[in-house]
């Protein structure tokens, strides 16, 4: 690292950081300038110093055009290269970690700035990036490869470049599909085998066999999201959909959601509303019932990305040449999102759900697009719902005040119903009340949805009690925000095995009861239910990122909590399992507004039982652990 002056009291002839003190504005240029040229070709010990030193400026002033200017992509690729191609200078003192400091200065300082963008290529930042992104070092090379290859494909000046390595778009669906494995059993699984690199870079050597087992989870969630994000920028060009539209890859798409440790990224979500939004990737992802399935979930979940589900469903419909393929799937979700008002950015979503639902109808019998009856039923309710909203207008109050007074009387029926154990007459008087209610009656309609959402859940029915928890949770103002459904939606998704979007309803759950204002909803004491606890705990672990990678490799070969995430089963229904002597009054007295939604399970499913044979069991005799409903 030879410069013409060190500052008199450093002992290293030419230090950077010296040069950096500089007070000259044309002398300090004038060495930085030499130092870039000159860096490469060294061979002297320290040189991840002045390195590491560039990666600090880089993340904090991505900006700041100076290095820019005077060499520093051309110094970082040449740096690559040298790392891939002098396998000996790299296990030398610490060049270890200058590969991934040179890749990952890339990134950042073409995060922002597209004409920074174009100097990169201009340096020829790419062909060392590709060698990275293909695994010729370790996958932590690979996460800024891709990072900086993605910040290169966003740009519309940059990204022919990108597109001009063909490798790189079958090497990300690779990464994509691949790089939670490699993470795992190249480093996760066997702890005492974990390259002291990697964990120095993960953790900043601060931290211990926890936090890098942390650590190395979200990065391998930014791997892969990554990875993703960069596919997303080809999808955009439809030249490139037949190679990103393949059935493996497809199908894995709704499982790459980036975990809770990467909630940022819509993932393989955000990329899946990209291939829908061209008519040539509308066609395979119709071709797939799986995906339309998980469309349907996402649309009705938590899932910070609910958005893009419904828009994918959308255009599937609206297309007719993959219409008559999804129909049947789709339009039961879309149904029940249909008063929803907004949705982020997506204002008066549930009319323009309405409105493609009502096209749907209106082209049965031209063309392939057939509906079946039941399907049809759905739409055609859901259409004189709205027709209904427009005769309450020009109706006197005292008549809609009539009509409400009558909803109340047979929601309050059926409660008396639900009480006795008779769940079947009670979803049907809320049936019944619904019909009546007035369609301006919002909260009274949330409360009728989700007391039926509650005995759909004990007559084992998850697939209706998602549909009334999910339409009480699109009237609620705010939207997604009813407690009460968000916990019983999340128990029917369990019941269905799908973990993500019952963990995203728990966690909410829990979100709403601490802020509520409700006694019946905030949490005592500010203590997590314990019912919510562990079912949040058991799909935490269902849902876990390295699930999949623990099943196919093995657990964690070590002992301690890191080992234990995954290989601690638990049985399915331990959530519901909770004794009389374990459940405190204030847990059994929590109900609010509507029927109880957080009791134990099995009594409630006991006492179903007991009511419709007849029978009383000792254990239970005389006592109702169920607060009546409102």
């Amino acid at each position: 690292m030879s410069m013409d002056k060190a500052s008199a009291d450093c002992p290293y002839p030419g230090c950077f950081f010296c040069v950096m003190k500089e007070g000259n504005p044309s002398k300090r240029r004038a060495s930085i300038l030499k130092f870039f040229r000159e860096l490469p070709s060294q061979d002297d010990d320290g040189q991840v110093l002045p390195i590491s030193g560039l990666w600090n400026t880089a993340m904090a002033h991505p900006n700041d055009p100076e290095f820019i200017e005077l060499g520093i992509f051309e110094c970082m690729s040449e740096l690559i290269w040298k790392g891939l191609k002098n396998r000996r200078w790299l296990s030398h003192d610490q060049n270890i970690y200058i590969p991934y400091y040179a890749a990952h200065i890339i990134g950042s300082y073409t995060m922002n700035m597209e004409e920074f963008a174009d100097r990169a290529v201009r340096a020829g930042i790419i062909p060392p990036l590709v060698e990275l992104l293909r695994g010729r070092l370790t996958w932590v090379e690979q996460r800024v490869a891709v990072r900086a290859l993605g910040h290169l494909a966003t740009y519309a000046s940059t990204f022919p470049a990108v597109a001009s390595h063909g490798e790189i778009l079958e090497l990300s669906i690779q990464l994509a599909m691949s790089s939670l494995e490699i993470v795992y059993s190249h480093f996760y699984q066997y702890v005492d085998r974990r390259l002291s690199y990697h964990c120095d870079l993960l953790t900043r050597g601060m931290g211990g066999v926890e936090m890098e087992s942390r650590k190395a989870e979200e990065w391998a969630s930014q791997l892969q999201c990554w990875s993703l994000q960069l596919i997303n920028c080809f999808a955009f060009k439809p030249e490139f959909l037949p190679t990103i539209c393949k059935l493996e890859f497809l199908t894995k798409l709704p499982g790459m959601w980036g975990g809770l440790v990467n909630e940022s990224s819509p993932a393989g979500t955000g990329l899946l509303r990209t291939i829908c939004h061209h008519k040539l990737g509308r066609g395979p992802v119709a071709a797939c019932p799986g995906i339309i399935e998980a469309l349907c979930n996402i649309a009705r979940s938590s899932d910070d990305w609910q958005y893009m589900a419904v828009d994918c469903l959308l255009w599937l419909l609206q297309d007719p040449s993959t219409c008559h393929k999804v129909i049947e799937k789709a339009v039961p979700a879309l149904v029940d999102l249909a008063e929803i008002s907004s949705l982020g950015d997506h204002k008066k979503l549930g009319d323009s759900i309405v409105n493609v639902l009502q096209e749907c109808i209106e082209s049965q019998g031209t063309g392939r697009t057939q509906i079946n009856s039941h399907v049809k039923e759905e739409v055609e309710e859901l259409l004189n719902s709205k027709q209904r909203l427009k005769w309450e207008k020009n109706m006197p109050k005292e008549d809609l005040h009539i009509k409400q007074a009558a909803a109340l009387v047979v929601k309050l029926e059926g409660n008396s119903l639900f009480s006795s154990g008779n769940i079947s007459g009670a979803a049907a008087k809320y049936s019944e009340a619904l019909a009546l209610c007035p369609m301006r009656s919002k909260k009274e309609r949330v409360v009728l949805h989700s007391n039926r959402a509650q005995c759909h859940l004990l007559l084992q029915q998850p697939l209706a009690a998602i549909g009334d928890a999910t339409r009480a949770l699109c009237l609620h103002n705010p939207v997604n925000r009813h407690a009460k459904s968000l916990w019983r939606r999340a128990q029917a998704y369990d019941m269905l095995g799908l973990a993500k979007e019952s963990l995203l309803d728990a966690i909410l759950f829990i979100n709403e009861c601490s802020q509520s204002n409700d006694p019946d909803l905030s949490l005592r004491q500010n203590k997590v239910p314990d019912y919510a606890e562990r079912l949040v705990k058991k799909q935490m672990r269902a849902a876990w990122l390295f699930r999949e990678a623990t099943i196919k490799h093995g657990g964690v070969q070590c002992e301690g909590d890191a080992g234990d995430m995954c290989d601690q089963e638990t049985d399915d229904s331990e959530w519901e399992t909770a004794s009389e002597s374990e459940m405190g009054n204030e847990e059994r007295d929590e109900i609010g507004d509507d029927i109880c939604g957080w009791e134990n399970e099995v009594e409630r499913k006991d006492k179903y039982k007991k009511a419709s044979s007849k029978a009383v069991s000792p254990h239970n005799e005389g006592t109702d652990h169920s607060t009546p409903p409102a």
